[in-house]
């Protein structure tokens, strides 16, 4: 395969969250679309940021926010105040069900609705890292079942009968240890020596 030396486009999405005081986490998902080989040099067609805060206890968004900082047409920014309706939805079980009727297609913008999507499964995974900062700053290794709720189902390792749960059982407490965690036989059998 042969390629120019610039490319054509670029579009980079970033999610970064942080522990917020009260219980609740804030989450930044970023979308830039950029055309490398325009002039000026890097022109950005889309540059985008959808915030939003979470309750840790029940993953239900508090607050957010649609910002767009750079857009193809004047008109763009009128629909990100319809975003401000992610407030209330749950990121854990149907949202990617209420952010398709609220926001895809013509109910809002396709690069805002790329940008929620991202957001939910980023989120549960910050919580998870929440849940594991809290726990290892308490020097509390144990396991609480809770912990891995929002991944179960959601690939093979975390299938009813896949390795995650197996490992589980056999001893592994999430946070620990290396990554790659090691392969479910390490844990299953353990080298006696």
């Amino acid at each position: 395969m042969t390629r120019a030396e610039l490319p054509l486009h670029r579009r980079t999405i970033t999610v970064t969250a942080y522990e917020e005081a009260g219980g609740e986490i804030s989450v930044e998902a970023r979308l830039c679309d950029e055309r490398p080989w325009e002039e000026p040099p890097g022109g950005i067609v889309h540059h985008m940021a959808l915030s939003v805060r979470i309750r840790l206890t029940d993953m239900v968004i508090t607050a957010a926010e649609a910002d767009m900082r750079g857009f193809p047409h004047a008109e763009c920014p009128l629909i990100a105040p319809a975003f401000d309706g992610l407030a209330g939805l749950s990121v854990a079980a149907g949202y990617n069900r209420a952010i398709q009727e609220r926001f895809r297609g013509v109910l809002g913008c396709s690069h805002l609705y790329e940008l929620s999507r991202a957001l939910g499964p980023a989120a549960v995974q910050a919580a998870m890292s929440a849940a594991a900062r809290r726990r290892a700053a308490a020097g509390d290794h144990d396991h609480d079942p809770r912990a891995t709720a929002g991944v179960l189902n959601s690939c093979h390792i975390w299938a009813p009968d896949g390795a995650g749960l197996r490992k589980l059982a056999a001893g592994w407490r999430p946070g620990t240890g290396p990554r790659p965690v090691p392969t479910l036989s390490t844990f299953e059998h353990p080298d006696p020596s």
